[in-house]
């Protein structure tokens, strides 16, 4: 890994090299009832719109490598023949700018189940093959509990990454790509101060974590635990929305519509992201639910998250931006879930 220090005023003119491309930051879109900024990933054409000094965004940027709505292929029949059309829904690459660690690490997390798995996800695939990536790191917020998942910090699934020292970045390099990108601007070596002052920012960030997950024996204890009492408390909360998996990053099950014309001569065929916490997810033909109540759904997700996926890939899914427990009206959050779970008693 290569390090360059890139001074603040620098940034712009990266920005501008790289315009030739869609670019995806953080913008910000108005103000909550408490009059906090509410940040959103979108498509920037203008520097000035970035928010590089946001908290986080309430949606993740999954929406532009993993749509929550997307047309897979569609048929057409002419006279005798019949044709079929595949986009994979990609026409230019993407430049994301200004991702967090977490949501870098959800991406490397999603790419083990959608492209290194035995069956890979074309259409996630050549999304994510045209990508270039540049993280930022960030300041814990309250409900953040990322360093006790590991994603507090990223160590690869980028192209560059920037850390703020105050008038300028320290800059990791990983690509090629972004190696050229900065040999058109103004980077510098990095001195002992810098690194000092990059030691001095990290130990600041470490200091301000207060939110946190007891992970030893998880798996375990999760196992010891199914039948416990506190999953139908949680599961009573739980109003089977599906906002969790909505503004979750590594939320990635789905279900597929066939739409077919009345005239027979045509029909699509759509994918969506779907919910576990959804009341039909479950049900298969014969109207048969295998996860009727809200608690076996909710259990289950959690299951999945911290117990199948460690099994599969040895590491959770969960990356502990905490948006799950932001957005839920019930306010049920991970931290205080896994440590009832863990108590065996709300």
């Amino acid at each position: 890994m290569l390090f360059r220090i890139l001074d603040k005023t620098e940034l712009a003119r990266l920005f501008e090299e790289l315009a030739g491309n869609r670019i995806i930051g953080p913008v910000s879109r108005g103000s909550d009832r408490q009059g906090a900024p509410i940040y959103s990933f979108e498509v920037v054409y203008d520097f000035a719109e970035l928010r590089l000094d946001y908290t986080t965004t309430r949606m993740p940027a999954k929406r532009f490598f993993l749509p929550y709505r997307e047309t897979l292929c569609s048929f057409a029949v002419h006279g005798r023949a019949w044709g079929k059309i595949v986009d994979f829904n990609i026409y230019q690459p993407q430049i994301l700018f200004g991702l967090h660690p977490c949501d870098i690490n959800a991406l490397n997390k999603l790419d083990k189940v959608l492209m290194q798995s035995v069956y890979p996800t074309p259409y996630y695939s050549s999304k994510r093959r045209n990508m270039f990536i540049i993280g930022l790191d960030c300041m814990p917020q309250p409900f953040c509990f990322c360093r006790s998942m590991g994603t507090d910090t990223a160590l690869h699934g980028f192209d560059m990454f920037l850390t703020d020292l105050g008038d300028r970045y320290f800059v990791e390099i990983q690509s090629a790509a972004a190696f050229n990108y900065l040999k058109n601007i103004t980077a510098r070596e990095p001195t002992e101060a810098d690194h000092v002052r990059y030691r001095e920012v990290a130990a600041e960030k470490n200091s301000k974590f207060t939110a946190q997950v007891d992970t030893t024996d998880l798996t375990k204890i999760l196992d010891m635990e199914f039948q416990s009492e506190v999953w139908q408390h949680w599961g009573g909360r739980c109003l089977s929305c599906g906002t969790c998996a909505n503004v979750c990053p590594t939320c990635y099950c789905y279900g597929v519509e066939e739409t077919v014309d009345l005239d027979l001569r045509g029909a699509v065929k759509t994918k969506h992201l779907y919910s576990c916490n959804v009341v039909d997810f479950a049900e298969v033909a014969g109207g048969h639910n295998f996860r009727p109540d809200s608690h076996s759904r909710l259990k289950y997700r959690y299951y999945h998250k911290h117990r199948g996926f460690v099994e599969a890939f040895e590491e959770s899914l969960c990356v502990g931006c905490g948006r799950c427990g932001e957005a839920c009206l019930a306010r049920i959050n991970v931290p205080e879930v896994i440590a009832s779970v863990r108590k065996g008693e709300v």
